[in-house]
């Protein structure tokens, strides 16, 4: 049953990586994810504002051209037809190209109209009359001028008295002895194209041409665009949803599972580590991921450690409470001395217990908030030394320690907390130590680390034992040593701090004696640990 369960986490977690898992993305970081979704719409609209403002462009001068060809040729037929057959002419000709031709006197009166033989050739629709689309049409036509900053033309208006002053391109064509072409809108917005061009005897012919046609192909091709556009509105929103499925579904998935890590219901707590996302996302599950297994194992350090102190303190208190009992019933001095000698012991126990756990529950804690910086072991030590000879404990024992070149054995730590490991690691060699022994302590640097050595002349440790004398609580002592007078607790507070400033500790048997253990730390070098 408990296989299955685990299976089933298992199968749902791999469910999630696959899901939340990126494809052809992954070496995208999320920077440049955003900024494509931002900027891929911004670049078509661009482009199609900037192609159809050339477009549009390049047609009205194209448009202009030719109605200033049409002018040109009719002031050169003027000049080698006879008189009588201008009116004809202008009437033909105007019928054929849909536009209008005058012809001004030098004074300024209009000689010839060529509406006046074949009727109006165009006709300036009036936007009241047209549908709806039109109102739209022009609508976006005056947006458009507005966001290419096209200036809008003059409205075009017939005057009510026809001569050449009334039309400025005509008169500046009479001045100038020059074509001269002007633009101007119609109500519906579509452009009237007028050139003046100098003509024979000082006459001027003008033609006027209201290109609706014009108007129409800008139009079909900004509806062209706009397709163009709605495609790029819908790639838009598919990069969109593609950002989303990249940051929003895997960030919400490592929300759900810190909810459900803080809830604390679930003992396993699937936290999806995405190991084939190289972004800020994936970076982010594997840390989030990382910090719950970490709280998890201390979580469950916490749980050993309260029922390994429950049960560490349960023994001397029921010694503790079998010897008061037995006060209130024993009346012989000499057995009630030797009670009341029990409560002592249990009492010195009791209190050098509890003061071991405050230090290691203090360890961890502190390790994470304290502030490293550059100490030399060997003076350190040197320090440490007058203060071991002058431990009354230490009984007979010898110290020796061969200190090293000053600042060659710098590290970076907290020097409190490793003057505490040393000082466990010096307190443990000292209680195992036979009478007379020698306890020598050696630090030096061998490459990028500092390697402090112990060595004592005790019995050793058993290779089985090695690693089990690191655990809270866990000692391995004679029967005959003396009672309460080690917690168990010293071999584990040193490990942490050694773990906390990124060593390494370990215990061997000595090569160079017959007998005794070698605990050694490794600490990165003061250089090593800060590159």
């Amino acid at each position: 049953m408990a296989s299955a369960t685990v299976s089933a986490k298992n199968d749902a977690g791999d469910t999630i990586e696959r899901d939340l898992a990126l494809g052809w993305s992954r070496r995208w970081s999320l920077r440049r994810r955003i900024l494509a979704v931002n900027v891929i719409t911004l670049v078509v609209v661009a482009l199609a504002v900037l192609f159809l403002d050339s477009f549009r462009n390049q047609l009205q001068d194209e448009r202009e051209r030719q109605v200033q060809r049409e002018a040109h040729l009719a002031a050169a037929a003027l000049g080698s037809l006879p008189t009588r057959s201008w009116t004809e002419y202008f009437g033909r000709i105007g019928a054929a190209s849909n536009s209008r031709y005058r012809l001004y006197a030098p004074s300024g009166n209009l000689l010839l109209d060529s509406w006046r033989t074949s009727g109006p050739t165009y006709r300036l629709r009036d936007p009241s009359e047209q549908p709806w689309t039109k109102a739209i049409a022009r609508t976006l036509d005056r947006g458009f001028n507005a966001v290419v900053g096209e200036r809008s033309p003059p409205d075009y208006e017939e005057p009510p008295v026809d001569r050449l002053g009334a039309w400025p391109e005509a008169v500046q064509a009479a001045r100038g002895r020059r074509a001269v072409t002007a633009v101007r809108n119609a109500p519906d917005l579509t452009p009237v194209i007028s050139t003046a061009v100098p003509a024979t005897a000082g006459a001027v012919v003008l033609v006027t041409y209201n290109d609706r046609n014009f108007t129409r192909t800008v139009r079909a091709e900004r509806r062209k665009l706009g397709l163009g556009l709605l495609v790029a509105t819908v790639l838009s929103v598919l990069l969109s949803l593609f950002l989303a499925r990249t940051i929003a579904r895997p960030l919400r998935r490592l929300a759900l599972a810190a909810h459900r890590v803080r809830q604390g219901r679930a003992r396993e707590v699937k936290v999806p580590r995405l190991p084939s996302r190289r972004d800020e996302i994936g970076l982010l599950a594997r840390s989030v991921s990382d910090m719950s297994q970490a709280l998890r194992q201390r979580i469950d350090n916490i749980e050993a450690f309260a029922a390994d102190v429950t049960h560490e303190l349960k023994n001397p208190l029921a010694s503790l409470r079998s010897a008061v009992d037995g006060l209130e019933r024993i009346e012989d001095p000499g057995l009630r001395s030797q009670l009341l000698d029990v409560v002592r012991q249990d009492v010195l126990r009791l209190d050098r217990l509890i003061g071991d756990i405050g230090e290691a529950a203090r360890t961890d804690a502190e390790l994470a908030r304290a502030r490293f910086e550059p100490v030399d072991l060997g003076a350190l030590i040197g320090q440490l030394t007058s203060g071991w000879e002058q431990q009354r404990t230490k009984g007979d024992v010898r110290l020796a320690f061969a200190r090293p070149r000053a600042g060659s054995t710098v590290v970076l730590g907290e020097p409190g907390r490793l003057a505490r490991a040393i000082d466990n690691l010096v307190d443990n060699a000292i209680s195992f130590s036979p009478p007379s022994g020698l306890v020598e302590v050696a630090v030096a640097r061998v490459g990028d680390k500092v390697r402090l050595r112990i060595d004592d002349e005790g019995p050793g440790v058993p290779a089985e034992a090695r690693e089990a004398i690191f655990n809270r609580f866990h000692s391995v002592r004679p029967d005959s040593d003396q009672f309460g007078r080690h917690s168990g607790l010293g071999l584990a507070i040193a490990r942490a701090i050694v773990k906390g400033h990124d060593g390494e500790i370990d215990v061997a048997d000595r090569d160079d004696a017959p007998s005794g253990a070698r605990f050694t730390i490794c600490l990165p070098a003061a250089g090593a640990a800060q590159a």
